[in-house]
């Protein structure tokens, strides 16, 4: 049942581009229409060969800006044939079977969090035979994927929110609920914006047909933009222990940041502006000398492993309708709930011998309901869990690790034109110092298709300190983190945007191809925006924290944990979070028919030492009723503003006074 499946295309889905460009995707749609072959690489035709090499020799990489109309391409052809596909199916296969539980064992199990950890958990507790229930304590699910609609019923989405054919347990989980007709493939490729030619992008290409890693290898030697042919070689070699060594090597290099693995191993400076900046700040929201290269690493060898591993899918609406409610429907049909505006207050313990291992005796939520399950499972964020952590847990080492977690702040930033921009019809990596990834969500996405106006949806990366950022943006007013992405937008589309005094940083002098540009009053201009914050997102990846991410079991014998921060191999993700949940779900299923699972992760010495020196304390609890209280994200106002000043005042500080004083 796991096919892949091609969906017809409408002619308003046809893109205005050049002979070669549509020679490329028949190439492209022939290709992937192919007999499926046998596992094994394919052997490249001659004529091939001939085309790559006139490629590199004559440097055709040019790059256009196209007036382009949304265009999905079919699913890519051995999605499904991969071995971390088949590991993933496998894991979803035991609950039907070795984890399938008889009814008279079946538990009635609380999870905490309606994000995708704690609905992928309850989904796939439910497959094995449970009874789960879902409280979420907002109105809306989807923790870090949630969205919300405005006065005008324009949806605000927490973050941009992308799907790669590297994510085994998601394709598999969209498989399982037959949502695979909602994901909107793009074509194989990356699109970078030129920081040196403002209005220009550069691509790195997937050529049908070139095995992984040849594939991304031969992407980047097309590439005659960003890199030259010597730096390219330079950086190939200490890349190289990461596909012969693995997991191994790649875990090894956690007590280095980027910018610390590219000098000890050689790798040009260049590379830093061109690539990695773009990669980190996508990655984790933070600058390459803040971030772990284990997380660069980690990325890289689940894309570079896999054909169709970079590929690219844009959701086709926004994601409580389009993937949570699926979710949480399939949850309730097989006997579970789900419920909403349920925020947790307490977790009350009851001691069983030695006071340092008290299972969950209930949960107390706000309006004073009690909970009382068989097992427990939080879902709930690093920093969320960290205030409800009961005082008879405080001194153990395997709580006292999630000290050395912390979420790292991000601003999702939503501007809707007056006008439709030449957008691109997929994912951009800005390499901007301010921006991260944009995408124009009016032609990449169905539900926001809009061919008049263009709503592009940032991600506004680093805006803090602890990223890497000399600026606190997250302490800054909408009006600030606006100006400062509309004149970085006129700076990278200097023939674009408009100038407009009502965004001073626009009226700035515009250069293109070294000429100066006069004032361009007729470009487009903003008619509204959406600022959301999220204080605490994704934990921060920062070096020397990988072996601080704990295990889904706990030692307290009816507590599970799931969240992307859990110990688990894509960090901090969407996959990461779908197969976090995945694993709780499975400690809690294996324990119910006393089948194996990964039990609980070694805790390092040195926290082991300070949870000894620790005096035990009470839980401080989450203060407030906005998303920002449950580890969400949010637009502001004073309100929200005061109530993160008082939960989370750091978020405010602006570091220079604070230097100062």
């Amino acid at each position: 049942s796991f096919q892949p499946t091609t969906r017809k295309r409408s002619s308003s889905s046809t893109s205005e581009v050049s002979a070669t460009d549509l020679q490329k995707e028949r190439r492209s749609s022939s290709s992937r229409r192919r007999k499926k072959k046998k596992m094994g690489f394919p052997t490249p035709t001659t004529s091939l060969l001939f085309f790559v090499a006139a490629r590199v020799a004559s440097g055709l990489m040019t790059t256009r800006r196209l007036a382009v109309k949304m265009q999905d391409f079919p699913q890519p052809s051995k999605l499904y044939e991969t071995q971390p596909f088949k590991e993933a199916s496998a894991l979803s296969e035991r609950f039907q079977g070795e984890l399938q539980t008889p009814t008279e064992k079946k538990k009635k199990v609380a999870i905490i969090g309606g994000g995708l950890s704690g609905l992928a958990c309850a989904k796939y507790l439910a497959d094995a035979g449970h009874e789960p229930t879902v409280y979420e304590a907002r109105n809306v699910l989807g923790g870090k994927v949630s969205a919300w609609q405005d006065e005008d019923g324009d949806w605000i989405e927490t973050g941009l929110h992308i799907f790669f054919g590297a994510y085994p347990n998601m394709m598999r989980l969209f498989a399982e609920l037959d949502l695979r007709d909602r994901l909107q493939w793009k074509v194989h490729k990356m699109i970078f914006a030129m920081q040196e030619l403002p209005g220009e992008f550069t691509t790195f290409d997937f050529v049908p047909g070139i095995p992984a890693p040849f594939n991304f290898a031969l992407a980047i030697l097309l590439n005659q933009k960003m890199l030259t042919l010597g730096e390219k070689l330079q950086t190939a070699p200490p890349l190289l222990p990461m596909l012969v060594n693995g997991q191994e090597f790649i875990d090894d290099q956690d007590e280095l940041s980027v910018l610390d693995f590219m000098r000890k191993y050689g790798m040009p400076e260049r590379i830093n502006e061109e690539v990695f900046i773009s990669m980190a700040k996508a990655l984790d929201f933070i600058d390459p000398d803040k971030l772990s290269m284990t997380v660069v690493l980690t990325a890289m060898n689940r894309f570079l492993n896999e054909d169709d591993g970079l590929q690219m899918a844009f959701l086709d609406g926004n994601p409580p309708d389009r993937l949570c409610e699926p979710m949480a429907n399939h949850v309730k049909a097989k006997g579970g709930d789900v419920r909403l505006n349920s925020p947790l207050m307490e977790i009350k313990t009851k001691a069983e011998g030695d006071s340092s291992s008290s299972s969950i005796e209930k949960l107390v939520l706000r309006d004073g309901t009690e909970v009382i399950a068989d097992e427990y499972v939080s879902a709930m964020p690093v920093d969320v869990l960290k205030r409800l952590v009961p005082e008879a847990w405080s001194t153990m080492p395997y709580f006292t690790q999630l000290d050395e977690l912390e979420g790292i702040p991000v601003i999702n930033l939503h501007l809707w034109f007056d006008k439709k921009l030449q957008a691109v019809d997929h994912l951009c990596f800005s390499r901007s110092p301010l921006l991260s990834v944009y995408a124009d969500m009016s032609t990449t996405c169905k539900e926001y298709y809009d061919t008049e106006k263009s709503m592009l949806e940032l991600v506004f990366a680093p805006c803090s300190p602890l990223a890497g950022s000399d600026v606190n943006w997250m302490g800054k007013s909408d009006e600030e983190i606006i100006d400062a992405t509309m004149g970085e937008l006129a700076r990278l589309f200097p023939t674009e945007i408009a100038t407009d005094p009502t965004w001073p940083r626009t009226l700035g002098e515009r250069v293109v191809r070294g000429e100066t540009l006069p004032e361009y009053p007729d470009g487009a201009k903003l008619r509204k925006f959406a600022v959301v914050r999220t204080p605490r997102s994704v934990y921060a990846a920062i070096p020397g924290r990988n072996k601080y991410r704990p295990s889904q079991k706990t030692p307290i014998p009816n507590l599970t944990l799931c969240g992307c921060f859990t110990s688990q191999k894509f960090l901090g993700s969407m996959e990461g979070a779908v197969l976090a949940g995945k694993l709780a779900a499975q400690v809690v299923a294996a324990r119910a028919v006393g089948a194996h699972a990964p039990d609980i992760k070694d805790v390092q010495d040195d926290v082991v030492q300070r949870a000894q020196e620790k005096t035990p304390a009470k839980p401080v609890g989450c203060r407030g009723d906005s998303p920002i209280a449950f580890g969400g994200g949010t637009t502001f106002d004073d309100l929200r503003r005061k109530e993160l000043q008082a939960q989370d005042p750091v978020q405010l500080t602006d570091p220079l006074l604070a230097t100062a004083r």
